[in-house]
């Protein structure tokens, strides 16, 4: 399956993300993680990015987008893959739709987990609690929660609009959660 797994921090999407893509056998592509990596061994796009992020900058759509078609390129994600902070704009969505179209292939289903915004509160303030990230205080959080809905928003539509979007309840325990999106994306499956 070809997936995109929105959420808002503290919605499990890491945690779910990681499980989905070993019961599927495809690659979980996190850009974050891709960007971190290239920081890390110091390549050209790291530098590039270091240099972005270090002046309070985003990373722009044409790197990113060529970031993760160059990833999608590579061998273990011809059958699938799951896209874990891609795409974030509305020309990162078509972005990845020509890149897709390219090859002949399209989108399976954009996976959005939702869980109730006080329970997400908590959540972060327990994990700031436990990991001791002093950064993270209810204002904080508050704070990236509301950026979240104000930039996922958009995908969301987007992705409604094309009848892709599956909105999954993430709240409960993660083996929940996961029963839950695994039978989400059987249903998806079964209609194509």
């Amino acid at each position: 399956m070809r997936l995109i797994i929105l959420g808002p921090p503290g919605a499990g999407k890491g945690t779910q993300a990681e499980r989905l893509a070993q019961s599927r056998g495809i690659p979980h592509i996190s850009t974050g993680d891709i960007f971190r990596a290239n920081i890390k061994n110091e390549t050209e796009l790291g530098l590039k990015v270091k240099d972005i992020l270090a002046s309070g900058g985003y990373v722009t759509d044409e790197i990113t987008n060529e970031i993760v078609k160059n990833r999608l390129d590579e061998k273990d994600a011809a059958n699938g893959f799951l896209l874990d902070g891609y795409p974030r704009t509305a020309g990162q969505v078509v972005a990845l739709e020509e890149m897709l179209a390219a090859k002949g292939q399209a989108l399976d289903a954009a996976l959005e987990l939702t869980v109730d915004g006080e329970e997400l509160v908590q959540r972060l303030l327990k994990r700031a609690e436990t990991s001791g990230r002093a950064d993270d205080t209810e204002e904080v959080i508050r704070e990236r929660q509301e950026l979240y809905v104000r930039e996922t928003a958009p995908l969301a539509a987007a992705y409604t609009e094309r009848g892709l979007l599956v909105q999954v309840d993430g709240m409960g325990s993660i083996d929940e959660v996961e029963a839950r999106i695994n039978a989400a994306l059987d249903e998806v499956a079964a209609k194509n």
